[in-house]
């Protein structure tokens, strides 16, 4: 049974930094595309970040491009994302995400949650203005 399970989130000034963490067990992440959404209350799952099986390729909204730094240690099954310059609108549940069979192995670009099989439980970020 894969499990991913978030850390790392808690309420912060604006202009801060917070990492977030993301361990799996049950299988290892080798092989699929891992990811970051964002959920508030009332709004749709915003995808945040993704990142490909060997680490090689990433991609991001604009909305975080340049702030957010996603990545991944195969070995140690986790993903990291790095938030930098944080705003009061990245005020979320952040959530971790394991892709499925059709993004095996790819490079490609999954902002669309539905490309993704596994989630966390999520971790709540809070940026003070």
């Amino acid at each position: 049974q894969v499990q991913l399970v978030e850390s790392g989130g808690k309420l912060v000034q604006a202009g801060g930094s917070l990492r977030l963490s993301c361990a799996a067990s049950g299988r290892t992440i080798r092989g699929y595309v891992m990811a970051w959404f964002r959920q508030t209350p009332g709004k749709e799952r915003e995808f945040v970040a993704s990142i490909s099986w060997s680490g090689s390729n990433t991609h991001y909204p604009d909305s975080v491009k340049g702030r957010f730094t996603i990545s991944r240690n195969n070995d140690e099954n986790t993903v990291v994302l790095q938030m930098d310059s944080l705003r009061p609108e990245d005020t979320a549940v952040y959530y971790c995400a394991m892709g499925g069979a059709s993004s095996f192995y790819s490079t490609g670009y999954y902002p669309d949650p539905h490309d993704y099989d596994y989630w966390g439980q999520g971790t709540q970020v809070t940026v003070s203005s």
